[in-house]
């Protein structure tokens, strides 16, 4: 296998398995949910649609913003982004149970935290063109030197802010999730380069 197909097969397996984190969180909504989908969800009460289509059309504002802010035109790889976490999303609450115990979403919140910062991890390490919202952290770290941690913590508290604004639901894990995200993909990042550049050498020899 060529390095291109596995830079890709990274880039589509770390989409699919972080929209699977997030479907977990949602579904685990009684201790909250993440940032971004506190958003999604108080623009769908607002509005309709699903949380999954403004997972789609917030996306689109924000990387028509940071290319108008960078004067560079997005890879392919933020577009599919942005189509596809949106669409796995909605698969996924679609096929994911409804669970009504506190025990049932606990664990499926603490699973979906750790499978999306796994997830964030390994789509973003073949450079393939970075999703929306990890574009504008990508282009903070850049410009201001700051750990990634420390800038996807404030993007995602800020946020979590307006979509309580607009409604959506906000609850400890919330909180939990701002903190500890940017913490886990800091850890996983450069783990998934590791495995990358493995799977690259090895086709090399």
């Amino acid at each position: 296998m060529k390095v291109i197909y596995w830079r890709w097969l990274f880039f589509i397996a770390g989409l699919i398995i972080l929209a699977f984190g997030i479907s977990l969180t949602i579904k685990g909504q009684l201790l909250g949910i993440g940032p971004w989908d506190v958003l999604h969800v108080g623009l769908y009460l607002n509005v309709g649609l699903t949380i999954g289509c403004w997972s789609i059309i917030s996306g689109l504002v924000i990387v028509i913003g940071t290319a108008i802010g960078t004067k560079r035109f997005p890879k392919i790889g933020t577009w599919l982004n942005m189509i596809l976490i949106g669409l796995f999303i909605d698969f996924f609450n679609w096929l994911l149970p409804d669970l009504a115990s506190y025990f049932g979403q606990t664990i499926f919140f603490v699973a979906g935290v750790l499978i999306m910062g796994l997830g964030v991890g390994i789509y973003v390490a073949p450079n393939m063109g970075a999703g929306p919202r990890d574009s504008i952290m990508i282009l903070i770290v850049e410009k201001t030197g700051w750990t990634v941690k420390r800038v996807r913590t404030g993007i995602e508290i800020v946020v979590a802010i307006v979509g309580w604004m607009l409604g959506g639901p906000i609850g400890f894990g919330t909180v939990i999730i701002a903190i500890t995200l940017g913490q886990i993909v800091h850890m996983t990042l450069p783990m998934a380069k590791s495995w990358l550049y493995r799977f690259a050498k090895e086709i090399e020899i």
